[in-house]
């Protein structure tokens, strides 16, 4: 693997803009180049991951658990399939619990005849309640076993509707995009631990490239900017971008816990009704270029389980490098947005987000030294 194409950073401010001003929003010409990278990649995806098959080959996956988010529609159900077709022990972590065990036994009647019985298993995983995402991780590490991959795949775009917040009191997208998949990765980590060498593949999106995230109106309800379903997908994958990035720093080379995000492309979906009209337009006339949900899991199926991956995040780790690893739809390092190296804005998006997911400041550090946290979340804490 070679190291992603160099790429201007904020993390040196110039002499000349005082230290303590706050970037407000993206700037003109950084919001042009996104929406530029975009249209760029809708048109030439296929060309650029013409070299890839469809489905990806996998390497024998025998001694694997994998636990994957959202795994009963999309890409996350492509993930899963293939995964346990390659022999992995995938646990679907969902909402709906009875689609999710629909579709176990529809997979294993194809499979039938073809090797051992899929090994796969359903939890019950709702992002919208971080309360679930904490019974969950507790269930998982009571378990004692080691978990090898973690896929966040689960995330919504809720087009054209007004904003929605979770019972938790934060908008939803930020809570299902960024904040739940926080939260279990970190809770994760004594399973993480347990599996090392492991991973945590958080599957992202090339729209974070027009993504802002303001640290004191993550809710974006202050009124500074007026919220869109866009600005709320754009903002949590940014953020998710951001918190990956620190949480990349923050874990030793001893842990073995490799942290990385991927772009799946742009995939056969609705979420076209919200994007502009030349995007819209690309959506209706050219769906040659768009992937669809098999082809769309490939950067996370590669990310999970291609060798050298664990070398290559450690690379940029000693390397020093901004961001953490980003894995395109072509299966190939690349750089997240020129926002996404503001380092500054990577740190308050880390601290801002323990705070909200209700963990201390040092939970990262306990949970490696083998000692227990808490979670204001927690079950326990209802009881009071």
């Amino acid at each position: 693997m070679t190291s992603p194409s160099s790429s201007s950073s904020d993390t040196d401010a110039p002499a000349s803009v005082p230290a303590k001003v706050k970037k407000e929003a993206l700037g003109w010409m950084e919001w042009i180049r996104g929406w530029l990278y975009l249209a760029y990649e809708m048109l030439f995806q296929r060309i650029m991951a013409s070299h890839l098959q469809n489905p990806l080959p996998l390497p024998p996956l025998d001694d694997v658990t994998c636990v994957i988010t959202g795994s009963t529609s999309g890409i996350g159900r492509e993930t899963a399939r293939q995964m346990a077709q390659a022999g992995a022990h995938v646990v679907m972590a969902v909402r709906n619990t009875k689609a999710a065990h629909e579709l176990i036994r529809k997979w294993q009647d194809e499979w039938s005849g073809m090797g051992l019985p899929l090994n796969i298993e359903v939890m019950e995983l709702d992002l919208l309640s971080l309360e679930s995402v904490v019974k969950f991780s507790e269930a998982w590490n009571a378990r004692l076993g080691p978990l090898h991959v973690l896929i966040n795949n689960a995330g919504i775009f809720s087009i054209g509707e007004p904003q929605k917040f979770s019972k938790d009191g934060y908008e939803e997208h930020m809570q299902v995009n960024h904040l739940a998949p926080a939260l279990l990765s970190v809770l994760l980590l004594p399973s993480l631990i347990r599996g090392s060498p492991s991973r945590i593949v958080n599957v992202n999106s090339i729209m974070h490239q027009v993504g802002f995230v303001d640290t004191e109106d993550m809710n974006v309800t202050s009124g500074k900017r007026k919220f869109t379903s866009l600005v709320g997908y754009s903002s949590s994958k940014l953020a998710q971008v951001m918190f990956s990035s620190i949480l990349h720093k923050k874990l030793p080379a001893e842990a073995g816990i490799s942290v990385i995000c991927v772009s799946p492309g742009i995939v056969q979906t609705n979420v076209a009704r919200d994007l502009p009209k030349i995007v819209q337009t690309g959506y209706r006339l050219i769906p040659y270029f768009i992937f669809n949900a098999e082809e769309g899991s490939r950067s996370s199926l590669f990310a999970a389980t291609d060798p050298q991956i664990p070398e290559y995040c450690e690379l940029l780790k000693t390397d020093e490098w901004p961001v953490s690893a980003f894995i395109s739809q072509d299966c190939r390092p690349t750089n997240p947005s020129e926002e996404a190296h503001n380092l500054e804005t990577s740190y308050r998006v880390w601290e801002k987000t323990l705070q909200m997911v209700g963990l201390p400041s040092d939970a990262v550090e306990k949970l490696l030294e083998g000692e227990d946290i808490s979670c204001k979340f927690g079950a326990q804490q209802h009881q009071d």
